[in-house]
Formats: structure tokens, sequence, C-alpha cells
């Protein structure tokens, strides 16, 4: 995993932006695309490319790696923070599918890449830059490029947006990754459950090698705008752990979308970090991803 960007705002240089990397194949995705290019110059900067093949004669050894090894985007919903990038980059970018949920692909296609927000770049018949891969609950999908396949599930974002988990497999190992999310227990809602039930037997089996899981805001916030706290984070992967019978102690959780302030001293996301590793009772090993940072997921 290269991480990109991995903040929920407000600063548009490092938003929710993931590089998951096959790394026997040298086949990548990207999980959802807030940051992109200028997240890759920062990777890139760090070393977290340097295994990569990156000589192309007309191209930045930035340029080479996004051209020839990002197969292709997972978006978990249109949300500007996780789609800015994307959009921003279309104009270099090379022929690649994007793949969502009906709401995404729709909102994508409606809204941004119309012509008026931005150039019509995608397309679901006729050939375009983007080819729009439409997910069905329930359902496992090869994604295109790589030996990588996903199952999506349903998420309660806000009143007027879903957004969608990501199971994504590769030879027998599995991570999940969460886009935003609301938690069941504020909700009344089961759509966490559905997903908890789903990876149980994997979790007993240890093929859940990560877990992507947001946490917005701290536990005094009172308007969680569709996101997870601290508590909500715990109670829900305690939820896992009662559905599956298992201890999580080591189960590896990278903490995504904290966010930032304006104000003079901005400690919310060390507030959110802290309120975490004090509730973390399951000993569940938590990630605190940083941008530009690379790491091993998988055993």
């Amino acid at each position: 995993m290269i991480v990109l960007g991995c903040r929920g705002g407000p600063f548009e240089g490092d938003l929710s932006g993931y590089v998951l990397v096959d790394v026997e194949k040298k086949e990548c995705i990207l999980l959802d695309a807030g940051t992109l290019l200028h997240g890759l110059h920062i990777a890139y900067e760090k070393g977290a490319l340097s295994d990569f093949s990156l000589e192309d004669p007309e191209l930045s050894p930035v340029g080479a790696f996004f051209t020839h090894h990002i197969k292709g985007y997972l978006i978990s919903h249109p949300h500007l923070d996780h789609i800015l990038g994307l959009v921003i980059a279309s104009q270099v970018d090379i022929k690649k599918p994007i793949l969502g949920l009906d709401v995404t692909i729709d909102a994508l296609r409606d809204h941004v890449f119309n012509g008026k927000i931005w150039v019509d770049h995608g397309s679901e018949n006729a050939p375009s830059l983007y080819t729009y891969v439409r997910l069905q609950l329930g359902r496992v999908a090869s994604i295109p490029g790589t030996r990588m396949r996903v199952e999506p599930f349903f998420l309660t974002h806000s009143k007027t947006l879903s957004s969608t988990a990501f199971l994504i497999e590769c030879e027998g190992d599995y991570i999940l990754y969460f886009g935003d999310t609301s938690s069941d227990f504020v909700e009344g809602e089961k759509n966490m459950e559905i997903i908890w039930k789903r990876i149980a037997p994997l979790v007993v089996q240890g093929k859940i090698k990560a877990l992507f899981l947001e946490c917005s805001f701290s536990n005094v916030e009172d308007k969680l705008y569709g996101h997870l706290t601290p508590h909500l984070f715990f109670k829900e992967l305690g939820h896992l752990a009662l559905i599956a019978q298992v201890s999580l102690k080591g189960l590896k959780v990278i903490v995504t979308h904290r966010k930032g302030t304006l104000g003079r001293k901005d400690d919310l996301r060390e507030k959110i970090a802290s309120d975490l590793i004090q509730e973390n009772t399951l000993g569940v090993e938590m990630i605190f991803p940083e941008q530009g940072a690379r790491f091993t997921i998988s055993d």
C-alpha cells in the first residue's frame, strides 16, 4: 500500500487516495483518488516507488508509474475529497476503468465528467478515456488489467448519498477498504453487520490481511455528517469480533480520513489517534498512514 493522501480535509493536497500494489506483478489499483499526482510525487521523493520500473523516454518517473502501473480506480463515492485528484489528472491519463456502484457511476457521469464541470471523459458503451464498470452488490468482479477481484458493499454516509466498502482478493489474500461511513448503531441499519458477517469466516481463517476504516472526528464531536468517532470505530470492530467469535488481536487496521482544522494548533488528528489508542481493548494493530508512506499489508 502506497499512501497518496490520507486526510478527510480541509487541505486539498492530502485527501483520500491509496495505491494497492500486487507486488509480484507490479500491478496497482487506486482506492479512491482525492489526491493523486501530488501524492505520487511525495511518494516518489520518499522512495516508495523505488522497486518499480519507471523508465520511459517521454515521461517522468511519476508519469511512468501513473501511466503504466495504475490499472484502474475503485471509487467509494463521488464526494470531492475522494475524486478530485482523478478529475484533475484525467487530462494526462490513459484509457482505464473506473469501478463503482451505480450511485457513484451515475454521479460521475451526470455531474462531473459531463462536459460542464469537467470534460466528458467517461463512457459505458462508446470508446472513451474512462470505461465505467458498474459493480453489483453480492457479486465478485475481476478488476481489469490485474489478477485482483472485488466485491462491493453498500454503506450509509449521508441522507443524500451512499458510499461503498470494497472487499478485494488476490491469490487468496483479502483486504477490506471502507469509504466514508456512518455506524449501524447511529443509523439503525445493518449495512456494517452485513459486511462483518461476510468477512467473519475470512477473519477466522486469517485471510483478512488488513482493514481500512475511517475515523473522521474525535469523541467530543456531536455533528458527525455520516462519519465515525473512535467510540463508534471500536463499537463496530467489537461487533465484528462478536460475530466472528474470535479475537481480533493483531489484525491490521489502517485508520483513514482523520480530519484536520484551521486552528493555530491543529491537534484534532492527534486527538483522534489518542482516543483510538486509549480505546483499543481489542488489541488490533492500528496504523496511522501518512502521505507518501508505503507499508506491507500481507504476511
